[in-house]
Parts: structure tokens; C-alpha cells; sequence
């Protein structure tokens, strides 16, 4: 059978997602895993987001970020896990291409949205180390929408150029995709024609997502880190180290999944290795980022406890 192309050829106009069918005896087992992650990832961000928008306190630019981070995790996980966790179960794993198409417009939408958002956070702490005195009148209500709306914006569109780019080749009779969900690497291998060019394209615009970011972050933090350490008191350095650190924690994580991922040469490129990788930076970080850039902040538990006692007051006053 010649390499044809698949997208008139096939009647069905599906893929088949291969995901973990190669580890039969350990699909339950690993739904029940990966479904208390979810739900543990779920309550963590919906937990961040109802405090920060609750306490006024919070209302302040880095928890609005902060919080839009949580709503970016929320919808990023939204649109991976849930098909992931019914393939664990279904005995027909068959994503239909248009379904496929948009799980990978919405999971490089909100991906590179996750990493323009992360430069924008390291922007808003590099403003309140460095230029403390003035930090209100450049981080305004208005300036912190405006750079939202761009970071959301930019994501969109990019990915939207990716995926229109990937989806108008041809693919072949073999439409087997070697993962759990349609990622761009197992979704282009599948093409017939020569996706040089195209691979050329997705590594630039990967580059601009990835690649610029990460190294506006590493710059700020250069300067932050100088502003930190020449800050007079232990107690002012501690606090300003560990919100920087959390931030930094959660960049680290994040970029260097993607980048292994989407950065690295194709002769490197090992689909079952892609899968463990993908597994991590779609199951295993956004479940941690609660706890390492939020639950563990003080006026973040602070305004839990409040909203907590707030809720308790409440129902006794409705019981009375």
C-alpha cells in the first residue's frame, strides 16, 4: 500500500491513541493513580483561585497573576487528563481528527500561555524587588490586565499557526498515534510528505515560546537576586527569597519538560521517552505547583483560614 494520503483516503477519519494499551495489566491500576492526582490538581487551583478572588488582601498583582495562573492549569489539565483517564478504561481508544486537532490547539494554547505568564510573574518580582518605591504606580490595574490579555492573545494565535500548520499535511494509512494525548512530535511523524521545512517552522515558534521566556526569567532573576542580597535584615531576604524561589521553582519545572520535549534534535527523538516526560509535566507538576507557590504561603493559608472560618460562622448562623 503506498503512503497515501490519509486525510481523503481513510473512511474512518480517525486516530487510534496507543497511550499505555502496551502495559494491559496495569491500565486500572493506573486510572485510579491518575485520577486521585487530577482531583488532587483540581482542588489545589480551584482552592487558589477562590481564596485570591474571596480576600481582598490577595488583590494584588501578583495574586491576580497568580490566579490566572491556577485558571491556565485548571483548563490545561482539563483538556489532557480527562481523555487520558477514559482511555485507560475504554477498549476503543479512536480520536477523531478534529478532536484531535483541537486537543492540540488548546494544549499549545494554553501551554505557551502558561510560559508568557510565568515572564510576566518574573516581571511583577523583579518590579517589587528592585523598584519597590514605585511598584504600585508600574503595576497597575490596568498595565496587569493589558499584559493578561497579551499573554493570552500571543498564546492563541501561535498556537493556532502550529496547529494549522500540522493538520494541513497529508497523513498516512498508518494513523497509530504513540502516546495518550495528540502532541505535536507523534502527531507529525505520522505525516507522508517531507515535514522538514515544517519541523523548521515548529522549532522556531518553540524557540520564541520556550526558549526567550525562560532566558528573560534567568535574566531578571540576575538582577533580583543582586537586589536581594544587598537588602539590610535576615527576615526582608527570607521572605523575598522564598516568594522568588517558589516562582522560580515552578519556571524550572515547567520550561524544562517542554524544552526536553519540543527543543532537542530529531535523531533524539524517543516517543515512549516523550511519554513518560509528557506524563510528568501534565500530571505530576501541575498537581505540585499549589504546594510549592501557594499553600505553602503564609498570607495565602492565612486567607484560607479566614474563608474557612468565614464558611464555619456562616452555616451557624444559618443552622441557628
Amino acid at each position: 500500500m503506498k503512503r497515501n494520503d490519509w486525510n481523503h483516503s481513510n473512511t474512518t477519519g480517525e486516530f487510534i491513541m496507543l497511550g499505555f494499551s502496551n502495559l494491559p495489566e496495569y491500565e486500572v491500576p493506573l486510572f485510579w493513580v491518575f485520577l486521585a492526582m487530577y482531583l488532587v490538581t483540581l482542588s489545589g487551583h480551584l482552592t487558589i483561585v477562590a481564596v485570591t478572588l474571596a480576600d481582598p488582601i490577595l488583590h494584588t498583582p501578583m495574586y491576580f497573576f497568580l490566579r490566572n495562573l491556577s485558571s491556565i492549569e485548571i483548563c490545561y489539565t482539563l483538556v489532557i487528563v480527562p481523555k487520558m483517564l477514559a482511555n485507560f478504561l475504554a477498549k476503543s481508544q479512536n480520536i477523531s481528527l478534529p478532536e484531535c486537532a483541537v486537543q492540540m490547539y488548546l494544549f499549545i494554547a494554553l501551554g505557551t500561555s502558561e510560559c508568557f505568564l510565568l515572564t510576566v510573574m518574573a516581571y511583577d518580582r523583579y518590579v517589587a524587588i528592585c523598584n519597590p518605591l514605585r511598584y504600585t504606580l508600574i503595576m497597575s490595574r490596568a498595565l496587569c490586565l493589558q499584559l493578561v490579555v497579551v499573554v493570552y492573545t500571543t498564546g492563541f494565535i501561535l498556537s493556532l499557526g502550529i496547529t494549522v500548520l500540522i493538520f494541513r499535511l497529508p497523513f498516512c494509512s498508518s494513523h497509530e498515534i504513540n502516546h495518550f494525548f495528540c502532541d505535536i512530535p507523534p502527531v507529525l511523524f505520522l505525516a507522508c510528505s517531507d515535514t522538514h521545512t515544517d519541523e523548521i517552522l515548529v522549532f522556531v515558534a518553540c524557540l520564541l515560546a520556550l526558549l526567550v521566556p525562560f532566558l528573560l526569567i534567568l535574566i531578571s532573576y540576575v538582577f533580583i537576586t543582586n537586589s536581594i542580597l544587598r537588602i539590610k535584615g535576615s527576615e526582608g531576604r527570607k521572605k523575598a527569597f522564598s516568594t522568588c524561589a517558589a516562582h522560580l521553582v515552578v519556571a524550572v519545572l515547567h520550561y524544562g519538560c517542554a524544552i526536553f520535549i519540543y527543543i532537542r534534535p530529531k535523531a533524539s527523538y524517543s516517543l515512549d521517552k516523550d511519554k513518560v516526560v509528557s506524563l510528568i509535566y501534565t500530571n505530576v507538576t501541575p498537581m505540585l505547583y499549589p504546594m510549592i507557590y501557594s499553600l505553602r504561603n503564609k498570607e495565602v493559608k492565612g486567607s484560607l483560614r479566614k474563608v474557612m472560618r468565614r464558611k464555619v460562622s456562616f452555616k451557624k448562623k444559618v443552622n441557628f
